[in-house]
């Protein structure tokens, strides 16, 4: 069973000190936001850390008004630092181990390096979650952490971190790029694709067909 480490405010902090040296990542997030619907009334974000990818999803979509969720309480706390005084923005506790309450329905439903600390059957679980909370031709665009199909693979991409396999963090449960796209084409999502990736990093989404 994995460790998470990041019910550890340590680790949480941590992350937020390095995030900005990871390779690509802003790519990663340019690609999320071009991949929003053009009119987004609602946004889900989900394991929202400290709103950044909210708040870039909200500055490209400025009549939208979002919802993060996150479980860590430094994370709630810069997010709700981060959107102090933003009457559009709520940011509310939640665990993604645990289903999704009811909180109405979503022109897009965003999440960046968050789900793959949630076992594989959990993450399956949650993609189907958010297809229902999905109105008909909303997106779902996750900016994923994802399994290299080698183990030579995936220490050359510790490696282009600065990492040894040692330092590899037990939080995460990675699962390839062929099993997300599976899982999302199972549900029912349409154009399901992955739209960029560079090695562990890639930026996955499919869409609610329009019914009727």
């Amino acid at each position: 069973m994995a460790t998470n480490l990041w019910v550890n405010e340590e680790h949480a902090v941590a992350y937020l000190r390095e995030r900005e040296t990871l390779p690509h990542r802003v790519d990663a997030l340019e690609v999320l936001c071009e991949l929003l619907p053009e009119r987004v009334d609602r946004v889900l974000d989900l394991g929202t850390g400290d709103g950044v990818t909210l708040a870039l999803v909200l500055a490209a979509r400025p009549a939208a008004t979002g919802i993060g969720v996150d479980f860590g309480d430094e994370m709630l706390r810069r997010a709700r630092a981060r959107f102090d005084g933003e009457a559009r923005v709520a940011v509310e506790r939640h665990d993604l181990d645990h289903p999704l309450p009811p909180i109405g329905e979503f022109d897009a439903v965003v999440s960046s390096f968050a789900i793959h600390h949630c076992a594989p059957a959990r993450q399956r679980a949650l993609y189907a979650e958010v297809f229902g909370l999905l109105r008909p031709g909303g997106v779902f665009v996750n900016a994923e952490h994802v399994a290299s199909p080698t183990a030579p693979l995936h220490e050359a991409f510790l490696a282009a971190l600065g990492r040894t396999p040692a330092q590899d963090d037990p939080s995460n449960q990675l699962v390839a790029v062929e099993q997300h796209l599976a899982w999302l084409r199972d549900l029912g999502f349409v154009d399901a694709d992955c739209f960029w990736k560079w090695r562990e990093l890639a930026v996955l989404a499919g869409t609610r067909p329009v019914e009727g």
